[in-house]
């Protein structure tokens, strides 16, 4: 299934001014968050997928892409309404910086239809099939380093994807259905490729048919694709011929026919480096147990590198921003002497080499952790193997059913985003029974939440930073940070 996002459809010559018509709001979901706008984006091949419009988030103020899939019988979207829930559930679990947004879901029941539709990430930029395709036309070649990023970052997104548990097969990895952003962000999009072929493909109205089966794209997918078999080894497959597109900018073939593996033997043997061609070669052996997972992968000799200091450091301030003031970088690049040396090095038989903080940009300091924070830069290489749990549908009562402005609601909220900084407030009242909590949070999103209480001497922060999550006002894995914190208060 391919997520051709970035191309919109335009009506009038491709003019680039948006006309009243395509603005128009057609649909709301039940919450009012998101608005189905009349202008669609292209999708290209994808499975089961009736249609996809652009909408807007009305609370971030971003466009995302509403996606739309119509079943052929309620009867038969009655049976598989529990797997449906299930499977989209987890979905909306799956958070790395790699790795395309999916928002949310909801289910819409009427008379005669049965749809689900579903909100992702809009990726306004391009795919990676059509970079490659502008710098081919350039008269360009690929740069070694950002070959080596990409890699690091699609494989970042693989592993994640594999270790969660139970892992998660993307099915569909093409040049296509790789995203490219213009600082060079990677992220890899159609994750729910392989919920539609595999386990609705039977119950969705319209033309259901695998982007396999696109001539152009045959080579992407291993010889054991779709057999009972397949796994993670399918992917690790796929990655290797993206690998080797991307550094030989395109693979050629014979007009419309597939590519054949001479095609793709020849392209190998074009790769001056040996590690590189060595490492692609490892991805698509025939055996399927024979090719590395993509932790392995990410400890190649190509792309291992031990990290700077500078790397580690800023991954420990993004990870634990929330307990530093905001600005702080600003604050204490000013409050520095720039002619204060931070660092030395010395020498026996020559000069020592003096840092100060003036060679240090904040400009370029504050780009630098904006890039990490985003996923540019990830910290794999000697991360351990361990899984991400992804947790079951939530049960829903009748009594939260909501049909506001859809007959069907939307599962209930859970909060995924990071908070960054953290103003805590704590004033007992006269006679000493009680005491009012204030708390202010700054999410990565620079969206604000104000939140109070009254506090009893028996209340504990486990609980408080507890109820603070059952309520969706911070994410779980930020519930023993949080109690932590407040432990310094009461």
């Amino acid at each position: 299934m391919t997520m051709s996002v970035p191309e919109k459809i335009s009506g009038s010559g491709g003019k680039e001014e948006e006309s009243e018509d395509e603005s128009e709001i057609l649909e709301e979901s039940p919450c009012g968050r998101w608005q189905k706008r009349r202008e669609q984006v292209s999708q290209g091949n994808v499975p089961g997928i009736e249609s996809a419009y652009l909408a807007m988030d009305t609370e971030e103020g971003v466009e995302v892409v509403w996606n739309e899939v119509e079943f052929s019988d309620k009867k038969v979207f009655k049976s598989f309404e529990e797997r449906i829930r299930e499977m989209f559930e987890n979905l909306t679990q799956v958070e790395h910086p790699n790795i395309v947004k999916f928002h949310k879901y909801w289910l819409d029941m009427r008379e005669n239809r049965a749809r689900v539709i579903f909100i992702t990430e809009y990726m306004s930029s391009g795919s990676l099939k059509q970079f490659l395709k502008k710098t081919k036309k350039n008269h360009k070649t690929m740069n070694v380093k950002a070959w080596k990023r990409w890699c690091t970052q699609i494989l970042s997104a693989l592993s994640y994807l594999h270790s969660c548990d139970p892992p998660i097969i993307h099915g569909n990895l093409t040049c296509d259905t790789i995203f490219i952003q213009h600082n060079g962000l990677i992220k890899i999009g159609s994750v729910w490729h392989r919920l539609f072929v595999n386990v609705f493909a039977e119950a969705i109205h319209g033309n259901v048919h695998q982007h396999r089966d696109e001539v152009r794209n045959q080579h992407f997918f291993a010889p054991e694709y779709s057999l009972a078999e397949d796994d993670y080894a399918i992917d690790i497959f796929s990655f290797g011929i993206c690998a080797l597109e991307m550094a030989v900018l395109e693979i050629q073939a014979n007009g419309d026919t597939a590519v054949s593996k001479e095609a793709i033997d020849y392209a190998g043997q074009l790769l001056e480096d040996s590690l590189m061609r060595e490492f692609i070669q490892s991805c698509v052996r025939t055996e399927a147990k024979t090719r590395p997972t993509a932790h392995d992968l990410l400890f190649h000799r190509v792309l291992f590198e031990v990290h700077s200091l500078k790397l580690l450091a800023a991954h420990c301030f993004i990870n634990n921003q929330y307990l530093l003031p905001e600005n702080c970088v600003e604050e204490k690049t000013k409050s520095y002497d720039p002619n204060g040396i931070m660092a030395e090095i010395n020498h026996r038989e020559r000069p020592g080499v003096h840092l100060k903080y003036s060679h240090v940009s904040p400009l370029e300091l504050d780009k630098f952790l904006e890039d990490v924070k985003n996923g540019i830069y990830p910290l794999m290489n000697f991360a351990s193997q361990r899984p991400h749990h992804i947790p079951r549908a939530l049960s829903m009562s009748q009594e939260q059913m909501e049909t506001v402005k859809t007959p069907t609601p939307e599962p209930q909220e859970t909060e995924t985003r990071k908070v960054v900084q953290i103003q805590c407030n704590l004033e007992a009242n006269e006679e000493g029974t009680r005491s009012h909590l204030s708390l202010f949070l700054k999410m990565d999103d620079r969206l604000h939440r104000q939140l109070s209480c009254d506090v009893l001497p028996s209340d504990t922060p486990k609980d408080l930073a507890s109820e603070l999550v059952h309520h969706a006002f911070i994410s779980e894995y930020l519930r023993d940070a949080f109690s932590t914190v407040l432990c310094q208060w009461l």
